[in-house]
């Protein structure tokens, strides 16, 4: 079986992923700093007999982080994907004309220093297996400029840039790099459930035939007006 962890795992979007990937043969793993979060995670899989084991950590914290992938590397043997996806704090947001380099420095290490970090814990491995793959989730911000999420974007910006320039290395290599980037509020019940996210997720996965995708699928900036 194969094992995919899914970082900054929450209630909604995390849980929805590992749902439907451990409904498709997955073992799951999950990395949090909430214990309660992780607690409704892994009593609603274990209901659905999906494998799976939580961990805690602040993805934040590095060294906290590198720990966590370590202890699953041990108890699952290997990692086959990775999801990141943490928590927006859409109220760290600044809009443009309020963007300061404090603002911008609190969302890299909160966001972009851990997907790279993420990345020198598992590319190695994968690279010497020749296989694996890694998915970033994003807000729409990171594709098109918003001028409420003036800080995140430029995180977001370089965060995709970063993924593209991963994918172009790696995809002949049998590595698949891709990115989600959703534009709509994520809800059950709407437009934007988790679950049909989630959905996408895997098909973004499972097709191996691009980069990138948006949620909702064609994405224009004008729709974001």
């Amino acid at each position: 079986m194969k094992t995919i962890v899914i970082v900054g795992a929450g209630t909604g979007l995390g849980l929805s992923i590992a749902k439907k990937f451990g409904a498709e043969g997955f073992k799951v793993a999950a990395i949090s700093r909430n214990a309660e979060k992780l607690k409704v995670i892994q009593k609603e899989l274990s209901n659905l007999n999906i494998e799976a084991k939580t961990f805690i950590a602040d993805i934040a914290n590095l060294q906290s982080l590198k720990q966590s992938i370590q202890a699953i590397k041990v108890e699952f043997d290997s990692i086959d994907v990775i999801e990141f996806s943490p928590y927006a704090q859409e109220d760290k947001f600044t809009n443009v004309l309020e963007t300061t380099p404090e603002s911008v420095s609190e969302m890299l290490g909160t966001y972009l220093f851990p997907s790279i970090q993420l990345v020198n814990e598992v590319l190695p491995d994968m690279i010497n297996k020749g296989s694996g793959s890694i998915l970033f989730t994003t807000g729409v911000s990171t594709i098109f400029p918003l001028p409420f999420a003036g800080n995140a974007g430029i995180i977001g910006a370089g965060l995709r840039n970063y993924a593209e320039n991963l994918y172009n290395e790696m995809e002949e290599k049998g590595i698949f790099i891709r990115h989600l980037s959703i534009g709509t509020v994520i809800e059950p019940g709407t437009k934007g459930d988790p679950d049909f996210i989630a959905e996408a997720w895997y098909n973004l996965y499972n097709k191996k035939e691009k980069f990138e995708e948006t949620f909702p699928q064609g994405l224009k900036q004008s729709d974001m007006f």
